[in-house]
């Protein structure tokens, strides 16, 4: 398959050179000082806070050609629609991965209903200049696997040609029969995480304030009891369904853990506010 990576940030850029090292026809595309950056070293990659920084000499590209069998899209929600205008002459079927709640509706009445995928990427890390530092790998978070599916659910010969694609890279992927429904929940759960964490100066600082993560609880409760689609994966439930004390606790020791320290929570960047102002849009539109 050729495929086009569109966005270096630290998701499409992991992705992007795990792709590129297992063999696949894979181009990245980058704009302004990221581009310039991987043009001349490569996607730099450092688990957690190791000193070892690896280069993966990823094909970089400032604007897409004519034609893919699969795009991937990671970039934030506020940027969706430069993106759909940029993709609209081109072709080839178009995967998101990224945070989004207004349905695959809104993409394919730019790009074409029946190019559309939805995803959303499992990995993490932050950007530190130009060095994107991942967090270290777990039992648990191999075992935790990137969803993807079509927006009607069904399961198609390209769902499964780019499920398998993707394994094939090491990358741990599965079908989703409810994506949207799936993107909704998440949603319904990031926008009080993100706005809490923002407001506290960061994951640890708001695991030392029992407080405010109560009150970020009680949004996420009344947010997802609010939503017209399923709970998915029906995990989410448990936000409503236990008691207090005990998801206060388990989101406290969450904060603290590698895995939020060393992920997008731990971004102060405008453009995360804007994403969140986003999603909070969304959320309120009509399922």
């Amino acid at each position: 398959m050729k495929l086009l990576v569109y966005g270096a940030g630290v998701c499409g850029s992991l992705f992007a050179a795990r792709l590129h090292e297992t063999g696949h026809d894979v181009s990245l595309l980058a704009r302004g000082g990221r581009l310039t950056a991987l043009r001349q070293h490569g996607v730099q990659l450092a688990e957690g806070d190791s000193p070892d920084v690896r280069r993966v000499p990823v094909p970089v590209i400032e604007h897409p050609g004519s034609e893919y069998d699969l795009i991937t899209v990671f970039v934030r929600t506020h940027q969706v629609d430069a993106v759909l205008e940029s993709l609209a002459g081109v072709q080839g079927d178009v995967l998101f991965l990224l945070n989004w709640a207004a349905g695959p509706e809104a993409l394919g009445a730019v790009i074409g209903h029946d190019r559309v995928l939805l995803g959303f990427p499992m990995t993490g890390g932050t950007l530190n200049g130009d060095v994107i530092r991942y967090r270290k790998s777990s039992f648990l978070t191999r075992r935790v696997a990137m969803p993807i599916g079509e927006p009607d659910g069904r399961t198609s010969p390209r769902l499964e040609r780019t499920v398998e694609t993707f394994r094939t890279a090491g990358i741990n992927a599965k079908a989703e029969p409810q994506m949207d429904a799936w993107l909704r929940t998440h949603a319904a759960f990031e926008v009080p995480l993100g706005q809490a964490v923002r407001g506290a100066g960061g994951p640890e600082a708001l695991a030392e304030d029992p407080d405010a993560v109560r009150g970020m609880l009680h949004l996420m409760r009344q947010n997802l009891a609010a939503m017209e689609t399923p709970l998915v994966p029906r995990a989410f439930a448990a936000l409503r369904a236990l008691p207090q004390g005990l998801l206060v606790a388990a989101l406290r020791r969450f904060l603290k853990s590698p895995t939020a320290v060393h992920s997008g929570l731990n971004d102060p960047s405008p453009a995360v506010a804007a994403e969140l102002e986003r999603l909070t849009e969304q959320l309120r539109a009509p399922a």
